[in-house]
């Protein structure tokens, strides 16, 4: 297996794009990543991560569409879809096809439009990550799943409800230093507990909004870099996938998310290193229950005490282990198919050194986790920095 790099990044703000069509965004997170590494380094292959288009978008064949759109013609091209978990599952695609030596150059771009389509309908299609025979035909939706699994952590676990805010206070408050977040205001703890629930024991500020958008990245080897490309280089050195039961009541404990320990632990072991090893964490806050669970899952606190490591500050930008360090999915917004690259492209800037008022300093490693359904899919990358004179 070769070494695989980060030779560009593109992404566009997560948001409501009414005026842009699915193509569109695609391709200008795309040209942006091919910008950034230099046009002639011309990709031999396009992998798309998509949850939506051929529901709501009426779009299917998106790798003939966004190719041919900007101007990648006669190229390997095709759409992987994981739930909310595909755009990483198009990175994993992506780090494969290039570390393999199938392709020296490798695009990778997640995008959603999820604002094609408004109403019950919509809601139904993003229901389909469920088991659609005993959960979705049963008007079982992803947030309705989250509550329930709050439900069941408070009444195993007992932990202070209020804990949970902590969780979407370091969301918002990392949110506010991205440019590119779909909500970029700090929120004060009173105004956490004064909103209106959604999933009871969930609120307004517990659950990650649904929005468009577009994040890229190239992926080369390290000798086909362009001399002058003006950033650090970020190495793939952990990539794993694992998959979960798909319905809830299938798992012998659904307030432990396997999959998500199992592709964490391949990751890491593939990359030598240890969770705890890592300068920050990108992860799945689709909810604060799946924050919580996921800590839980890499170990990264005890099971039931997440919420209450959070509520000290442990997971906070200047805490022990940054989470969610540009707002994760609840303050930059979840573009389902599109989060897992949007999680990659700021886990690169952090480690790049460009990230801002929210830069952690150098930091060296990174861990990156997008899960797919409750936990149904997960895949992990570990990714580091190279440093150019190792080049």
């Amino acid at each position: 297996m070769r070494d695989v790099v980060i030779a560009g990044i593109g992404q566009i703000p997560v948001g409501e794009h009414w005026e842009l069509s699915l193509r569109t965004l695609a391709a200008r997170a795309m040209l942006a990543a091919r910008h950034e590494a230099g046009m002639e380094l011309k990709p031999q292959a396009l992998y798309i991560g998509n949850m939506l288009a051929s529901t709501v978008s009426h779009q299917s064949n998106l790798g003939a569409l966004l190719a041919d759109n900007t101007g990648l013609t006669g190229i390997e091209a095709f759409t992987v879809e994981a739930a909310d978990a595909s755009g990483a599952a198009a990175f994993r695609m992506g780090y494969l096809a290039v570390a393999s030596g199938m392709v020296d150059t490798a695009l990778v771009v997640g995008v959603e439009k999820y604002t094609d389509m408004v109403g019950s309908e919509l809601e139904a299609a993003v229901s389909e990550m469920t088991d659609y025979d005993w959960e979705a035909v049963e008007g079982l939706t992803p947030t309705a799943q989250a509550g329930l699994l709050m439900q069941r952590y408070l009444y195993e676990y007992r932990p202070p409800r209020e804990a949970f805010a902590a969780f979407p206070l370091l969301a918002h408050a990392n949110g506010a230093g991205n440019p590119n977040a779909m909500y970029r205001k700090a929120i004060k703890p009173e105004v956490y507990a004064g909103a209106e629930p959604i999933c009871d024991p969930l609120n307004l500020f517990d659950i990650a909004p649904y929005a468009d958008g577009a994040a890229a990245v190239l992926l080369t080897t390290v000798d086909r870099v362009p001399a002058g490309f003006a950033h650090p280089l970020v190495k793939v050195t952990g990539s794993a996938s694992v998959i979960d039961r798909l319905a809830l009541h299938d798992r012998p404990d659904f307030l432990r998310f396997e999959a998500a320990r199992l592709s964490i632990e391949r990751a890491c072991r593939m990359a030598g290193i240890m969770p705890q090893d890592v300068d920050f964490f990108e992860l799945s806050d689709t909810s604060s229950i799946h924050a919580a669970l996921t800590l839980e899952a890499a170990g990264l606190a005890p099971h039931g005490q997440a919420a209450q490591a959070a509520a000290e500050g442990r997971f906070n930008l200047n805490g022990a282990l940054p989470i969610n360090t540009l707002g994760g999915l609840k303050a930059r917004g979840h573009p389902l198919g599109a989060t897992g690259m949007y999680q990659i492209v700021e886990a690169t800037l952090q480690l790049r050194g460009e990230a801002g008022v929210n830069q952690l300093g150098k930091a060296r490693r990174a861990l990156v986790q997008n899960l797919g359904g409750t936990a149904a899919t997960a895949v992990t990358h570990v990714l580091e920095r190279v440093e150019r004179q190792n080049r």
